[in-house]
């Protein structure tokens, strides 16, 4: 079997091969959830894994102009590729496509244009900003958009926030000026991200793996990030919303996915 054919163990290794393989042939992917975190913050994966963030699966995005040549793509690296339905049948699976790793037993999932879940995330002009995995600012906006929040992504998003700064742009930051301008004109998703980011500044005292100064700069970080995302001007269409508030349903409701 040719390298290209045999998926590896290592969930790091392998989200770098499949995005590798991808550029090799012209196909854009970045990795996505607690694997990027693991790529994207080095200085503290140790303590990503103290935390006891187990790898799962592998999540990518990319583009749904290349869907073919995803597929192709990573039937190439040894996956074969899966149809499922969506049990809610509402909202369809045209951007998203799932692929089995039967070697290792793992899942890979990959998001196109854009993430669709509790709020739409939208990939388009964004995959090119960083590499091997999406922007800082849009992983920590994939958890920050789960209404429900769980430990996993609060062990994610900690993380996230204790390695890298608040800023005004991409550069090795979380771009502020990106997210709060997104936020300004969706009531709803800035209500869930507010929320969240609340949450993380509260329970990153929950975990003793971190220290006091951690602790501290995660909560800097969170206070940073709030005061971007309230400062900014708000649209009409936002004010409109806000008036309304949680009386009526502010997020999509998520299809699970029968595999």
């Amino acid at each position: 079997m040719r390298q290209e054919e045999s998926p590896l163990s290592d969930y790091v290794r392998e989200a770098y091969r499949v995005v590798e393989y991808g550029k090799q042939k012209g196909v854009i992917l970045r990795v996505m959830g607690a694997a990027a975190l693991r790529i994207h913050c080095p200085k503290y994966s140790s303590l990503h894994q103290a935390l006891g963030r187990e790898l799962t699966d592998l999540d990518f995005a990319g583009y749904e102009s290349q869907s073919d040549r995803v597929e192709k793509a990573f039937v190439d690296l040894g996956y074969e590729a899966k149809q499922y339905l969506s049990a809610m049948m509402e909202r369809g699976l045209r951007y998203r496509k799932f692929f089995y790793d039967a070697r290792n037993k793992r899942m890979a999932d990959v998001f196109l244009d854009k993430l669709a879940m509790c709020h739409e995330i939208v990939f388009q002009e964004r995959l090119e900003i960083d590499y091997p995995t999406l922007s800082l600012a849009d992983l920590l906006l994939t958890k920050m958009q789960i209404v429900k929040l769980t430990e996993k992504d609060v062990k994610d998003s900690t993380i996230l926030l204790l390695e890298h700064d608040v800023g005004s742009d991409d550069k090795d930051t979380i771009n502020s000026d990106y997210i709060s301008k997104l936020l300004s004109d969706d009531w709803g998703f800035y209500y869930t991200v507010i929320a969240n980011l609340e949450k993380i500044g509260q329970r990153v005292d929950m975990f003793p793996q971190i220290s006091d100064v951690e602790k501290q700069r995660v909560k800097q970080n969170v206070d940073f990030l709030l005061i971007a995302i309230n400062e900014r001007p708000k649209s009409f269409r936002w004010k409109m919303r806000a008036r309304i508030g949680t009386k009526k349903q502010w997020y999509n409701d998520v299809e699970e996915v029968v595999r």
